[in-house]
């Protein structure tokens, strides 16, 4: 079936563009600025990922924010996001690649291992001394997606963010994808939001114990962000007390 289907996806250089002058006015904000701008090292970016950057990220800049990147690729992304976090920022690079290694120290900390290894993502943290913000750009292979998420996420810090990018790989056959293909990481996804509204459908989840740390899901073309804060129970109020049964 995910053959068949297979067929019927665009080719990735239907979406390719060279970086003309209408494409650049047409993207504006810091990531955007600091993206068209960078020289010597490559950075491949979709171009809608740019403003979303700037949403998400913005809060943190010039901040001391623990930024764990999976994918080092050819390292253009850590240069991207050393200048906009600037530099208090602590930025790590993790990939599978050993040529990989050659950009540790430029502009991040690099270290070499695999996405889906536990052990190696949880000491890439210890060494870091804990996790503000993870950006999923690694293999895109729906099961790695997973196992980074269940190690990364409950280790980041309160109201930390979890993201992961290129999520359109979800719905391709040879990344484990296809659509509503148990698994992948928009699949996976979408069961928590079930998860979120657990003490809603199951009685004796409404406690401070069992409540969830998944603060909100948040869904963009490509990148899905989920936000980290444990949640307190629910409780609906009627003020002023005197007007309970109205």
């Amino acid at each position: 079936m995910w053959r068949l289907f297979s067929k019927r996806i665009p080719r990735f250089s239907a979406f390719s563009a060279d970086p003309t002058e209408e494409i650049r006015s047409a993207t504006r904000g810091r990531a955007a600025e600091i993206f068209f701008s960078t020289e010597e090292v490559t950075v491949h970016k979709w171009l809608h990922y740019l403003p979303i950057y700037d949403e998400l990220f913005a809060p943190l800049v010039g901040s001391s924010v623990k930024f764990l990147e999976i994918g080092v690729s050819k390292g253009g992304s850590l240069r991207m996001w050393r200048e906009f976090f600037g530099p208090d920022a602590m930025i790590y690079g993790v990939d599978i690649n050993p040529d990989c290694a050659a950009f540790d120290g430029t502009d991040a900390r690099v270290r070499i291992g695999s996405q889906d290894d536990p052990s190696f993502l949880a000491s890439v943290v210890e060494e870091m001394g804990g996790l503000d913000v993870v950006l999923d750009d690694g293999s895109h292979i729906a099961s790695h997606q997973r196992a980074s998420f269940e190690v990364l996420f409950p280790l980041l810090s309160e109201g930390g963010l979890y993201v992961i990018e290129d999520t359109h790989s979800a719905y391709w056959p040879h990344m484990e994808g296809g659509l509503r293909r148990q698994g992948t990481a928009i699949e996976y996804l979408k069961r928590k939001i079930d998860d979120i509204h657990r003490h809603y459908y199951e009685r004796g989840r409404n406690t401070p114990e069992a409540m969830t740390d998944i603060e909100s899901l948040q869904f963009f073309d490509s990148i899905c962000v989920i936000r980290k804060r444990k949640q307190a129970p629910r409780r609906h109020v009627v003020v002023p007390q005197a007007g309970r049964g109205k």
